[in-house]
């Protein structure tokens, strides 16, 4: 019996699936964050997002028999790419929507990742970006751009301010995936399977942000049933499932490829929160979501092998 996510043979369209399960499941929390602020402040709201997930995965791996210490070599890079990919990057997505950011505002600023890493991949794990892939990273970019600046305040110095947070989850979030693409490409013997390295990162990042949920914040929930199910899909359909899809895709396509998923995340969120919230999309905002579009095909199309001799 296969584990989650244990899939050995990957065709063309398998990928496609996971690739869109991935952008519908992923988008889904910057919805569901948004929901549950009200009720928790972010350290404790990542509190009892992820010390819940721990437990669960703890758990599922102790039945599976999966549970194992890898080294601390292996689990010290699962622990710190946990704090990265899933503290860093979602606290400061939480603290953006906090000071009023629209969560498809926050996710347009975090499409800006794909950029970063594609200009970056190269150099960190040695692989070649084509000259078409760099060209839908830039019409991607231009349909940020497109879909941003009209709704951006750049006379309220809070607003830039508020605006500027999510940065910090594009740059903890390529950083991740970057190190996770070098440990694949360079180190194999410290590869971790993916409910094991998901387990790690989700205890790093619980203990991360124990401390500061009890010292900032005391706890302070307010516990209602709309909470507790945002949290519940918070926990397996963003935290558990997304993730554990984005390691897969990242182990069977390049770092590029994978990051220009995330430029789908602007239209989808703002169609999630025009249905969650009925937050009213702009002219622009359709503009950008055929620009994107475009840009992911580009990034996304194959290339051919040059033939060697």
């Amino acid at each position: 019996m296969r584990h989650f996510f244990s899939v050995p043979v990957f065709d063309k369209h398998a990928t496609w699936l996971l690739a869109l399960a991935f952008v519908l499941l992923w988008n889904s929390g910057f919805i569901g964050a948004d929901y549950a602020l009200p009720y928790a402040n972010p350290f404790t709201l990542l509190f009892w997002r992820y010390w819940p997930l721990t437990l669960l995965l703890l758990g599922y791996l102790f039945i599976r028999r999966r549970l194992w210490w890898p080294g601390w070599v292996a689990a010290g890079t699962s622990l710190f790419t946990g704090v990265l990919a899933h503290g860093v990057w979602l606290g400061c997505v939480l603290f953006s929507l906090l000071h009023g950011v629209p969560p498809g505002i926050v996710a347009l600023i975090v499409a800006l990742q794909p950029m970063i890493t594609g200009a970056l991949s190269g150099r960190v794990v040695g692989e070649p970006t084509p000259v078409l892939r760099w060209l839908g990273l830039l019409v991607g970019f231009a349909g940020v751009l497109i879909a941003v600046v009209p709704r951006t305040d750049f006379s309220d110095p809070q607003s830039v301010f508020a605006y500027t947070i999510p940065f910090g989850s594009v740059l903890a979030i390529t950083i991740a995936s970057l190190m996770q693409r070098r440990l694949e490409f360079h180190r194999h013997t410290d590869r971790l399977p993916v409910d094991l390295n998901l387990f790690y990162q989700s205890l790093g990042t619980a203990l991360a942000v124990t401390l500061p949920a009890f010292a900032f914040e005391g706890l302070a929930t307010r516990w209602a049933g709309e909470f507790i199910a945002t949290m519940l899909w918070l926990i397996l359909g963003v935290s558990w499932a997304a993730y554990g899809l984005m390691w897969l895709l990242i182990r069977r396509l390049d770092a590029t490829r994978v990051a220009s998923l995330f430029y789908l995340g602007p239209p989808v969120t703002m169609l999630m929160a025009w249905i969650a919230f009925g937050d009213m999309l702009q002219w622009t905002d359709i503009a950008a979501l055929v620009v994107i579009a475009i840009g992911v095909l580009l990034t996304q199309a194959p290339v051919r092998a040059r033939i060697t001799h």
